[in-house]
């Protein structure tokens, strides 16, 4: 079941699996660019279930069972989720978090983890995008054309309701846009300070195996997990493996 929480009158859908418990870190998901709390499906329940941590999964504005949002959607908007990211673990109340991201949630992540907050202790980095390729650019020309004329509106629709286009083209219109090009965070790289497990798919239609060896290069003692058999959503394609390896991940670091 989903509940919600409140930022300056903005209401987020949020769901629980588990409950928190003081001082030890929640594991915060951070979803893709046309995810929600629904298409993280039932990785939550088995993520919390395999490290016995609880977890916390929240749709953004304009996704989900979330408020909407104007459009079209600010260039640096993956920077400007970053920064509201602390407001999010207050609302929820969540003093210590493990956040796990996948593709634009992955980015976030890295984005908030390079300013060095206290409250977050690891990260988990499935399929970021730490600078633009011409193979993302490809992958999300052929998501346009699928959204038009193929199935995947449809899709979409049964998790995001009536907001589904604003969703898509939010998310899409600013990729495609030339001034997004301006998104690279490899110069903040350097300053992730936490331990970092990075997972992507060998197959990956989004990115090249060098959005892995870009982060890993620049994070002191960075994990890389490149999974075979995999496209751009590890935690779907590959599950079993990628919950042991989060579930290895956090075993072998002192977050109590």
């Amino acid at each position: 079941m989903t509940q919600t929480i409140s930022i300056d009158g903005v209401t987020l859908e949020c769901r629980w699996v588990g409950a928190a418990t003081a001082g030890q870190p929640t594991l915060v998901l951070l979803h893709e660019g046309l995810g929600s709390v629904s298409l993280w499906r039932d990785f939550p329940d088995r993520l919390a279930e395999l490290t016995g941590r609880a977890v916390f999964a929240y749709s953004r504005r304009g996704y989900g069972g979330s408020d909407g949002v104007e459009l079209p959607r600010p260039l640096d908007y993956q920077d400007r989720e970053a920064a509201l990211l602390p407001r999010v673990l207050e609302a929820a109340g969540i003093e210590r978090a493990v956040l796990v991201g996948h593709s634009d949630g992955a980015t976030i992540a890295l984005a908030h983890a390079a300013t060095a907050p206290a409250d977050i202790v690891a990260v988990v980095a499935m399929a970021p995008h730490s600078f633009v390729e011409d193979l993302t650019l490809a992958g999300i020309r052929a998501a346009r054309e699928a959204y038009l004329a193929g199935p995947l509106r449809a899709r979409l629709a049964r998790h995001h309701g009536d907001q589904v286009d604003a969703a898509f083209w939010g998310w899409n219109d600013a990729w495609l846009d030339p001034g997004f090009t301006r998104l690279d965070l490899r110069p903040r790289l350097s300053a992730i300070r936490v331990p970092l497990l990075v997972i992507q798919g060998e197959d990956d239609e989004y990115g090249t195996p060098l959005q892995v060896g870009t982060v890993v290069d620049a994070v002191a003692g960075a994990r890389p997990l490149l999974l075979p058999d995999c496209r751009h959503s590890p935690h779907r394609d590959q599950p079993d493996q990628v919950l042991a390896a989060i579930a290895d991940f956090l075993a072998g670091i002192d977050i109590l």
